[in-house]
């Protein structure tokens, strides 16, 4: 073994921060958690509408926002308040698989400098796989002082800690 080699592998027993690694029988439903805060910066926002193309003007350009844009001002774009309120609440369970979204909508609009914060919300799970259940969690998105801007419900797989307990009730596919 060599001297990197012994200097990095110390490290692998370490816990990983910010990741989790419960089960599908650890999922709680009803649990709630609310998220740290963070405000949108005008680079973060430009950013990324560079990175996806979105250039329409009410989030890209300030004088149409001021001048002829129905609120004054410059938008952070949708795609982009999904993303950071979403990244908030990231657990990087190990274990769970992302399955989809649904009724994600855009509720209010958010606006460069506006601090969001988001609740998770534990909805309901059900066995579905040989190995893992599915989950579902919703998630809402505030700006401010608790003016909600965003929902949506994500789907989740995740594995079972002892798939045998869950086989006679997982979805059956028709013959």
């Amino acid at each position: 073994m060599n001297e990197n080699e012994r200097s990095v592998r110390p490290h692998q027993e370490l816990p990983v921060f910010h990741t989790e690694s419960w089960m599908y029988e650890e999922f709680e439903v009803g649990q709630k958690i609310r998220s740290i805060r963070r405000t949108i910066s005008e680079g973060e926002s430009m950013q990324f509408n560079a990175l996806v193309m979105d250039l329409h003007p009410y989030v890209a350009d300030d004088m149409f926002a001021r001048e002829e844009g129905a609120f004054g001002r410059r938008l952070v774009a949708g795609a982009l308040v999904f993303s950071m309120g979403l990244g908030l609440m990231a657990h990087n369970n190990i274990h769970t698989f992302s399955y989809g979204y649904d009724k994600l909508r855009f509720i209010k609009p958010v606006f460069i400098g506006d601090t969001i914060y988001t609740v998770r919300t534990h909805m309901e799970k059900r066995p579905k796989y040989k190995e893992m259940g599915l989950v579902k969690v919703s998630y809402e998105v505030y700006k401010n002082e608790g003016e909600l801007v965003l929902y949506c419900e994500h789907l989740q797989t995740v594995r079972y800690r002892s798939p045998d307990a869950w086989q006679h009730l997982i979805e059956k596919k028709e013959a």
